[in-house]
């Protein structure tokens, strides 16, 4: 830290120095201006002399210049500087009256200097070569051991001459002492300011810590909800990175918050605990996802809201085993319906349905009695159907696990499908499946039976035509993802949520194939996401373990 201080230190120095080599240049240019004015009043040899002194500071610009570019050195440099001005100004003092010379002022300027690049110990030496230069010139032409320029001799008073140097003495001493203080409460602000940036950097980094380090998802807005922070928890949660988010609106994340805000606001200034909210939002891979959040406001010390924190957990796993709770809890009930349904009415059926096929072989064939037989035996067995499903969804069948490709399962899934009455003209199969087989332990049937389902689903939603995509993949933690997608009717965000409750069918079936796609699907470890709209389709990702 301390390098990193000296370099900033150094650097300032640097632009200072520049500062110094500009300024001098600038302040002989008027000099020079100043005497070519009074040329009258002076002696031709003053002329000469702010001639030669321009020269001088000329040459010095350039070679200072050049030290500053190529030498290191910067301190030894502003001394050497200031020791070459003080001299410059001695001269131009000199040729200019000495004692009675306004330029005089200009040592006050290199002392001012000084106490900026060289600090209070640097302005105290600068005052005191100033007054030695000064002194030794002054009295030098007052006792005539150097000539005077512009002031005949009988003109000059001893006394007077003393006096006057003593006081431009004092002058230059009390600027260089007040120059001095001014360089040592400077320095003494810097110091306390760096001290207090590097608090501010370090309880900030602090910060920073701690926000990463909290499980939960953090994220901080402005007023207009736009993304400002993003920790690391909710970049894992959600899947997407700080630097593509921050700028956005947070409401990708957590729907309308403007409702949330501002009961949220109320909340704080009564003084209550900030209400719970829920959510759902798309992960960057398109899964769906339940956000619990809080919204806390951001103020500042005067008590103005300058923007708002939100913190967040997922829900998906919670609400997706009270879902499971409650369609067990369903099952139950089914169970119990079921074993009646099996005993009540499977059996009756069945008789009626044998004593309904030796009629129909007694009548005409295209009579009405024959035409309200074949009624008869095609609602049967619908009926035997509904009553199948019932038993497989309450009461399924033992699972038999081996190792199975699901790219033949697929492959064998859409051929039988090819094939089926319910294909039309206007439907097409997609089937994007690797090379390579994709292995997996689970319950051929079953799985069999979930493609199925899912698939019929998928063309009874496409009555007039349209696409279905099946896509076989690896997923991260060697799972496999299998991802159907039909461009049919698309289904509401309600559909969606009751998609896979027993009896809710959005196909106007019995309601429970789906609901034995989820349970087949849960048994395998495995996971099932629905994204669905109204108009655009749906597309259906599961995720299965690999193989063990």
């Amino acid at each position: 830290m301390k390098r990193d201080g000296a370099a900033g230190q150094s650097g300032a120095l640097d632009v200072k120095l520049w500062w110094l080599i500009v300024g001098r240049a600038a302040v002989s240019v008027l000099l020079l201006v100043a005497s070519a004015l009074w040329t009258g009043e002076w002696s031709k040899t003053a002329g000469r002399g702010a001639l030669y002194i321009f020269a001088t500071v000329v040459a010095l610009t350039i070679l200072y210049a050049l030290a500053l570019r190529f030498l290191s050195r910067l301190l030894l440099q502003a001394g050497i500087q200031l020791f070459a001005d003080i001299m410059l100004v001695t001269w131009l003092v000199w040729i200019t009256s000495d004692v009675y010379s306004p330029n005089k002022a200009l040592y006050i300027i290199i002392i001012s200097v000084a106490s900026i690049l060289l600090g209070p110990r640097g302005a105290l030496l600068t005052a005191l070569g100033c007054v030695i230069a000064f002194t030794a010139l002054t009295l030098s032409a007052t006792f005539g051991l150097v000539p005077h320029y512009g002031i005949a001799p009988f003109e000059i008073s001893t006394v007077k001459s003393i006096q006057a140097i003593g006081f431009d003495d004092v002058a230059f001493l009390v600027v260089g002492l007040l120059a001095a203080r001014l360089a040592e409460r400077q320095s003494r602000s810097d110091v306390q300011l760096i001290a207090a940036t590097q608090s501010l950097a370090n309880l900030r980094a602090l910060h920073e810590r701690i926000v990463e380090s909290i499980r939960s998802g953090v994220v901080t807005t402005d007023l207009q909800g736009r993304i400002y922070t993003f920790n690391a928890a909710a970049e894992e949660i959600t899947g997407y990175r700080a630097e593509d988010v921050r700028g956005q609106e947070a409401s990708i994340f957590f729907g309308e918050l403007k409702e949330h805000t501002e009961e949220s606001l109320r909340a704080a200034e009564a003084g209550e605990a900030s209400p719970r909210f829920e959510a759902d939002c798309l992960t960057s891979d398109g899964l769906r996802l339940r956000l619990g959040f809080t919204i806390f406001p951001l103020s500042l010390e005067s008590g103005e809201t300058t923007g708002f924190v939100i913190t967040f957990q997922d829900l998906t796993q919670v609400r997706s085993l009270e879902e499971t709770s409650r369609r067990q809890d369903r099952l139950a009930a089914v169970g119990r319906v079921a074993a009646s349904i099996a005993h009540e009415i499977r059996n009756p059926l069945a008789a009626m349905r044998g004593s309904i096929q030796v009629l129909r072989s007694e009548v005409d064939g295209k009579s009405s009695q024959a035409e309200l037989m074949d009624i008869i035996l095609r609602e049967s067995d619908r009926l035997n159907r509904i009553i199948t499903d019932y038993l497989s969804y309450a009461r399924p069948r033992s699972r038999m696990l081996s190792s199975v490709d699901l790219r033949e399962l697929l492959t064998e899934t859409f051929t039988l499908l090819r094939h089926s009455p319910e294909i039309r003209d206007g439907h097409t199969l997609e089937e994007n499946l690797p090379e390579e087989p994709v292995m997996t332990d689970a319950d051929a049937e079953q799985l069999k039976q979930v493609f199925w389902n899912l698939a019929r689903n998928a063309l009874q939603a496409m009555p007039e035509g349209g696409a279905l995509r099946v896509e076989l993949e690896r997923a991260p933690s060697g799972r496999s993802r299998i991802v159907f997608t039909d461009t049919g009717r698309g289904m509401s965000p309600v559909q969606v949520e009751r998609l896979f409750e027993p009896f809710s069918s959005t196909t106007g079936g019995t309601g429970l194939g789906l609901s034995i796609v989820y349970q087949i699907v849960r048994e395998h470890g495995g996971t099932i996401n629905v994204r669905s709209r109204e108009g655009q389709g749906t597309t259906i990702t599961i995720e299965l373990p690999g193989e063990r």
